[in-house]
């Protein structure tokens, strides 16, 4: 029976060895949380690292953990120290971390740190593949495995893939910088369904992908040779019953039966003066939270409006996170610093103007603040969701309390009611604390309503099922076009067809078909195993092999010429048959390139990295080494530019990979494909082809032949192969 495999860096529990024994306790994270509803299926399996390097226990103690781990659906995968030094602490927060976040200035790429990421990535992969049945599906989640889908894929190729980053990604010029861009991004794309938190993250992925790889990019869909990977946003929510239902058994609680907290919280808010107000700010310290700054714009709020000292006090609880890390380290002292100045500077004998907790805190401790604190002040720099503003609304059981948040957080998306800054304005910052501070309860309750309603609705379980829905219906998507795939089945088929056959003939495109487009038109020459394959074709009795191309006639002379096959150009205008000359097989003319030539090379000069291609009867201007926006920009601009004129020249546009070619119209593959029939009766049709120029091809043909796209693409084909090398092999096994 088919099963979920949900994989992560971390299992969803923690491991304790307590007098020679180990203890699986469950994790109350927010992934842990969401994957809660995928994970209680009892046919599911997590696998992640236990948290316990290879080093810290012997073989006895080794069995107690997968024992421990199988009890809660749990593999483990092994990692020694140095893995992960290298994998975890090296490269995974050394470079991916701060890259993605932004802080250029704090990456850092040493190539031991990037090998051991490739090394542990392979790890994960091994152990998935022990446990992957036919039917599984797998759900990788975030930025220490990006490289784990195509690993899989690589293996096991029909397997189902989604993958979520639950961390921003970047824009493509700051993707860009990384050395290991291609292999990142191929690493990802081995998923049929990558999943982001918003949509400007989705959209700096598939800008990335199109610029790095080149990749054609329809919608959210990204057309690779033999798949196509879609690519959403999900933005996560969180266990809003938890939070909610919590905080009304808190606000239950007799006196006696509250936490020491929340009892000091009561005597400090007692002690006050009636207008006391807490406001609340909760992060892992990490420099991405902006926390400094934070401080800095509480003391310019302190200095700008002093009729709130005494009154508004600052909660700050800063969980410790890699603590071993210079720069956590150096942030942590600034930090302290700035409390202490901070606090040195305004308090009083009975206020403080800011409480900071530097430790983790318990959950019943957390709701404790979030049901106590008017304001909850949340200004990350850069974070990919932040639950805790959620887990704040969700916390707020009178619907009064108000919410300032950064707009550079994925939740600010999602949450417009909040007040919503920017983390480095200090001036607004204040402002905006002045007015939450005096902003009526009526007010408050309308927009936390409205808030709550949301949160309540979108949750962390209808997050992970949206998710599993849609890698779901890629499923569908992938089989329609498994069907058409060029099989061992249907490659037998076409080869015994072909062997049979009194009278054959085989169209066969160039670019993009037989050899790879390359930057440069010229550099795409005929290798010597494209001879040896049509050489082998061509000596087979009654079989005529014709090279049918848009490329010009003087470049195809030049390659093939010394050839005996039959070859066509310019899509339909030339045909040279064996021992004769060329002849045109249109009524063709070029007076018009006086009126197109000047305008494609205005484009040119406008565009860097396009040029025009002069052939006998056509124009082509070329965009492959464009960048792919403004390549579309421009080729949509000079489409219009040029409508009127090709209108009044009885002209056509032909739209091909990366080109547009301006040619008399009533010229196509099509056409001449169908008087090649005419010579005489086949019984065996081919045609093979990568390019939208070939559909014409395709649908001239008639019923009985065998036609085939390469790539994964639209096409009125019957069949498709993934790529170049496929072609090769189908027409060797003609031979």
């Amino acid at each position: 029976m088919s099963k979920t495999i949900i994989i992560s860096n971390r299992l969803p529990l923690q491991l304790q060895i307590r007098e020679g024994a180990v203890e699986a306790i469950p994790s109350i994270g927010g992934l842990a949380t969401g994957m809660k509803s995928v994970h209680s299926d009892n046919d599911s399996v997590w696998i992640g690292w236990s948290g316990l390097t290879e080093e810290e226990f012997n073989l006895d103690l080794k069995n107690q953990v997968t024992e421990a781990l199988e009890k809660h659906q749990c593999i483990g995968v092994p990692l020694t120290e140095e893995d992960i030094q290298g994998f975890y602490y090296g490269f995974s927060n050394n470079t991916l971390w701060p890259l993605f976040h932004y802080f250029m200035e704090y990456t850092e790429f040493e190539k031991n740190n990037w090998e051991t990421y490739k090394s542990v990535n392979q790890k994960f992969a091994d152990v998935i593949l022990q446990n992957l049945e036919v039917g599984d599906t797998v759900w990788i989640h975030d930025y220490q495995l990006l490289l784990l889908p195509e690993l899989i894929r690589k293996k096991r190729p029909e397997v189902s893939i989604g993958f979520f980053l639950h961390i921003p990604f970047p824009s493509y010029e700051v993707f860009r910088t990384i050395p290991c861009r291609e292999e990142l991004l191929k690493g990802m794309l081995g998923a049929d369904l990558l999943g982001f938190h918003t949509y400007d993250y989705e959209r700096h992925f598939l800008s990335s992908v199109q610029r790095v790889l080149g990749h054609e990019i329809n919608f959210n869909n990204i057309h690779l040779d033999n798949r196509i990977v879609k690519v959403d946003s999900f933005p996560m929510g969180i266990d809003y019953d938890k939070f909610h239902n919590a905080a009304v058994i808190h606000d239950q609680k007799s006196r006696k039966d509250q936490t020491e907290i929340q009892q000091e919280i009561n005597k400090h808010l007692k002690e006050g003066s009636n207008q006391a107000k807490l406001i609340l700010s909760i992060d892992r310290l990490d420099y991405t939270k902006g926390i400094a700054n934070r401080l800095r714009a509480f003391e310019y709020f302190l200095d700008k409006y002093p009729q709130f000292r005494g009154k508004a006090r600052l909660v700050m609880l800063a969980v410790p996170s890699r603590a071993n890390v210079p720069q956590y380290q150096i942030l942590k002292n600034e930090i302290d610093q700035l409390v202490g100045r901070i606090n040195g500077k305004y308090a009083e004998v009975s206020w403080t103007p800011i409480w900071y907790f530097y430790r983790s805190m318990p959950f019943e401790n957390l709701i404790d603040l979030y049901t106590s604190s008017e304001v909850a002040l949340l200004t990350p720099i850069r974070d990919g969701m932040n639950l805790v503003a959620k887990e704040y609304i969700a916390s707020r059981v009178d619907k009064k309390g108000v919410l300032i948040l950064s707009e550079m957080t994925g939740a600010s998306n999602e949450m417009s009611e909040a007040l919503i800054i920017n983390p480095n304005n200090f001036e607004e910052i204040a402002d905006t604390l002045k007015f939450a501070l005096e902003m009526p309860e009526e007010e408050q309750i309308k927009r936390n309503n409205a808030l709550q309603k949301r949160l309540k609705r979108y949750n962390v379980e209808k997050w992970a099922n949206d998710f599993m829905e849609a890698l779901e219906s890629t499923k569908s998507a992938t089989e329609k076009y498994t069907l058409k795939k060029v099989n061992t089945v249907i490659k037998k088929e076409i080869v015994t067809k072909f062997n049979s056959a009194s009278n054959k003939i085989l169209f066969l495109d160039y670019d993009g078909t037989m050899v790879p487009f390359e930057k440069l038109p010229e550099n795409a020459k005929p290798t010597q195993r494209v001879f040896d394959i049509l050489d082998a074709l061509h000596q087979k009795p009654n079989t005529k092999i014709i090279i049918i191309t848009g490329r010009d006639r003087d470049t195809i002379q030049e390659w093939f010429g010394h050839k005996d096959y039959t070859l066509i150009t310019e899509h339909g205008a030339w045909l040279k048959e064996k021992n004769k000359d060329w002849e045109l097989m249109e009524r063709v003319d070029n007076y018009w390139f006086k009126s197109i030539a000047p305008i494609l090379e205005s484009f040119t000069d406008r565009t860097p990295g396009s040029l025009v291609e002069e052939k006998r009867y056509s124009l082509a201007w070329h965009f492959r080494n464009v960048d792919p926006d403004l390549g579309k920009k421009r080729a949509n601009s000079l489409k219009t530019t040029i409508q009127q004129l090709i209108a009044n020249h009885n002209l056509e546009i032909l739209e091909g990979d990366k080109v547009l070619e301006i040619k008399v119209s009533g010229v196509s593959k099509g056409k001449s494909a169908s008087k090649m029939l005419l010579e005489k009766e086949y019984d065996f049709i081919f045609a093979i082809g990568d390019d939208w120029t070939d559909e014409h091809m395709f649908k001239e043909l008639p019923n009985t032949a065998f036609t085939v796209k390469v790539g994964l693409k639209n096409t009125v084909a019957q069949y498709y192969v993934n790529d170049i090398d496929q072609v090769h092999e189908l027409l060797n096994a003609f031979k």
